[in-house]
């Protein structure tokens, strides 16, 4: 009777290579698709963030008459008489992949009457597609090839 040579147990290299191989295709897929699964979210929390930034503007001129809009996104963080204010990421510009941009408009009679806020995609295609606009007047507008003001398309 002929006996079998005992194999060590265990995986080959060229078995290894395969799977790791295997891995590494699957992750190539699948990464991408995660990605691109992230801009739409993204974009709907800019456009929520673009809303909100309008309302607490509204809220702080009827606060701040003599005012009128804020200077700046951080003038809007702190929390106030109402209790109502931007968190805090927001007020420094930035939020789920979004650069914000805010503009005050020019002092009529020593209060700003004006303002504009910009929101673009810290990494087009990544984590967003769409560039998005507002100002005193509430409308969000939006471009997905360039910068987006009062004439692009309205959402």
């Amino acid at each position: 009777m002929m006996r079998k040579r005992n194999r060590d147990r265990g995986f080959t290299l060229i078995e290894l290579l395969i799977v790791i191989t295997i891995i590494l295709i699957i992750a190539a897929v699948a990464i991408p698709k995660f990605t691109k699964t992230q801009i739409q979210p993204n974009e709907m929390s800019a456009i929520k963030s673009l809303q909100t930034i309008f309302t607490t503007e509204l809220m702080y001129s009827n606060s701040h008459p003599e005012q009128g809009y804020s200077a700046d996104l951080a003038s809007l963080g702190a929390a106030g008489a109402t209790g109502e204010g931007l968190d805090g990421n927001l007020a420094a510009g930035r939020k789920n992949g979004y650069t914000f941009t805010y503009t005050p408009g020019e002092k009529i009679n020593g209060a700003i009457r004006t303002f504009t806020v910009t929101a673009v995609p810290d990494q087009v295609g990544t984590t967003g597609q769409r560039r998005f606009y507002i100002d005193e007047s509430g409308q969000v507008h939006q471009n997905s090839s360039g910068p987006a003001d009062a004439t692009s398309p309205g959402l």
